[in-house]
């Protein structure tokens, strides 16, 4: 087994205030289905805690953001790398219909579980699939390197594709061969829309004066991290090397990129960076 999949969970993720907030959210759960006031299709606050504690807040922002800057037509085939709880899955199953169809993949087993014993029986359109992919944040026993994992869906499948805060938690080998990855999914014409924390000019700026939510000290050339001792919790890229990556894979990016407020900018479309792209390479 390679180094890289014996590293153990870094200490800062053993916080007494999660668990915490995981025990009172399960309490809420089992104060609903006492009360049979359980909601089939929400799924449980331990598992909306361990991405944010934000469910149907985001799924509705971003469906509109596919629609809006995605142009996202309700008959497309859709792809969702890093799905979770299926927060952005609920809206685009009210929204899709016949033969619109969306594949989720996610590297946590339980929060795929969850989504196909209760969202698929309900949308036969709509599957998940677990990556057995390692992660010291998520996944500390996965099996596959993200590097080397290749996706299992066949070339030129899909006509939108999604990634939300993936990103900004892999390191560079990992990232690009995703990227790579969604590209071959892709069809002719394609678009995806993936989010970063990207740094350039006024972000370091807006970094120096300490307006930005991280400080991200610890720089490795093209990237930058929060945490020294688990670099994935928080990473920035440079954008110049992220447009390059794109400009390798046959992605053309869709001008402007769409800047969030995690930097300190004003009125952000979003918390992160957003990057729209469109497949051009046969």
């Amino acid at each position: 087994m390679r180094a890289e999949l014996k590293q153990r969970v870094p200490r800062w993720m053993r916080d007494a205030k999660l668990e915490g907030r995981f025990l009172w959210a399960d309490a809420l759960d089992l104060r609903d289905k006492l009360l049979r006031r359980a909601d089939p299709l929400r799924p449980p606050r331990r598992m909306i805690e361990g991405v944010g504690g934000s469910y149907e807040e985001a799924g509705q922002e971003f469906l509109q953001i596919f629609r809006g800057l995605a142009q996202l037509e309700p008959t497309e085939r859709i792809l969702e790398i890093g799905c979770g709880v299926g927060r952005m899955a609920l809206p685009l199953a009210r929204y899709l219909k016949d033969p619109g169809a969306y594949e989720g993949m996610d590297i946590v087993p339980e929060p795929i579980r969850w989504c196909q014993e209760h969202i698929t029986p309900r949308y036969p359109n709509f599957h998940f699939a677990h990556a057995d992919i390692f992660s010291t944040l998520c996944n500390s026993r996965g099996r596959i390197l993200a590097r080397d994992y290749i996706f299992p869906y066949p070339d030129r499948t899909f006509d939108f594709v999604f990634l939300t805060s993936v990103f900004t938690h892999m390191l560079p080998e990992d990232m690009q061969n995703y990227l790579s990855q969604c590209a071959r999914v892709m069809k002719v014409g394609a678009r995806c829309l993936i989010t970063f924390f990207l740094i350039n000019e006024e972000a370091l700026g807006l970094l120096k004066a300490g307006k930005s939510k991280f400080s991200l000290p610890n720089v490795y050339g093209i990237y930058r991290t929060e945490l020294r001792d688990a670099p994935e919790a928080v990473l920035a890229y440079d954008e110049s090397f992220i447009r390059d990556c794109y400009a390798r894979c046959g992605l053309e990016i869709l001008e402007p990129v769409r800047y969030g407020g995690w930097s300190g900018r004003a009125n952000g479309l979003s918390g992160q960076d957003l990057v729209l792209a469109r497949r051009t390479m046969e």
